[in-house]
């Protein structure tokens, strides 16, 4: 009875494996869109993710990068992932400026079939390293659940559910964040997605995006991608524009 219930749960194991994401996968990124990828990286690939945006509000102008994630898959379908600090601040108006905290994660891909729903949970924590300004204060963790599904003919569906919590902050400690994507594959290399980004803090109003764009692989393991967002209300920026590239390194473990 052991020996078959060690048989079976190996074969589960090696059958799970099989599911995961390899190094001659294309490259999946967390980017251009607010939706991260519900694909981990493969074992033993370490991927970065980059990119510069221009935010335009009322008050002025803001740009802010280089917004680098790092990414490595450290086991069939898990990663662990930070992003790094990245800078921010005001252009021709006065206004802050500094950097962004460093934010540890993990990320294990739940469901790694084909042709389905292919979920994943992300848990992280925003340490607090960067500018109080910027960023709030102290330590914010954060849990996501980034889903997507492909459809036929190159068409896609995805989205994400976020809770982020500010335990430091003495108003607006919990803010739910929800995204909606509909992506369209035009080629072998080229992708298209329009994408819906709402962030609902306690207490507070929300903030509304429409975020649309593309990317562009170069190779399998190279991307460039470009956004525009723009509000859908008033406490939302007047427009976000951004440029980014991600490369994929692989056999780190071998």
């Amino acid at each position: 009875m052991l020996l078959a219930a060690l048989t079976a749960a190996a074969a589960t194991t090696a059958a799970r494996a099989a599911g995961c994401p390899r190094s001659s996968d294309e490259i999946a990124t967390d980017r251009p869109d607010v939706t991260n990828s519900s694909i981990v990286v493969p074992v033993g690939s370490l991927q970065s993710e980059n990119g510069v945006n221009a935010t335009g509000r009322s008050a002025g102008r803001s740009v802010d990068g280089s917004n680098s994630r790092w990414r490595l898959g450290i086991a069939p379908c898990l990663e662990v992932l930070v992003d790094l600090p990245s800078w921010s601040g005001s252009v021709k108006s006065p206004g802050v400026s500094g950097f962004s905290d460093v934010a540890p994660g993990i990320k294990w891909q739940i469901s790694p079939l084909p042709g389905k729903i292919a979920l994943s949970i992300t848990a992280g924590v925003a340490l607090p390293t960067g500018a109080t300004t910027i960023v709030g204060r102290g330590a914010q963790p954060y849990i996501q659940l980034p889903w997507s599904w492909e459809l036929h003919d190159g068409w896609g569906v995805s989205g994400m559910f976020t809770e982020f919590f500010h335990p430091a902050e003495l108003t607006g400690r919990q803010v739910s964040e929800a995204t909606f994507v509909i992506e369209k594959k035009l080629t072998e290399r080229i992708s298209m997605f329009t994408e819906y980004v709402g962030d609902y803090p306690g207490g507070a109003r929300p903030t509304q995006l429409i975020n649309s764009g593309g990317v562009y692989r170069i190779t399998p393991t190279q991307q460039l991608d470009l956004h525009v967002a723009f509000g859908l209300n008033r406490n939302s920026p007047n427009y976000i524009v951004g440029l980014g590239y991600s490369f994929r390194v692989d056999g780190l473990f071998r």
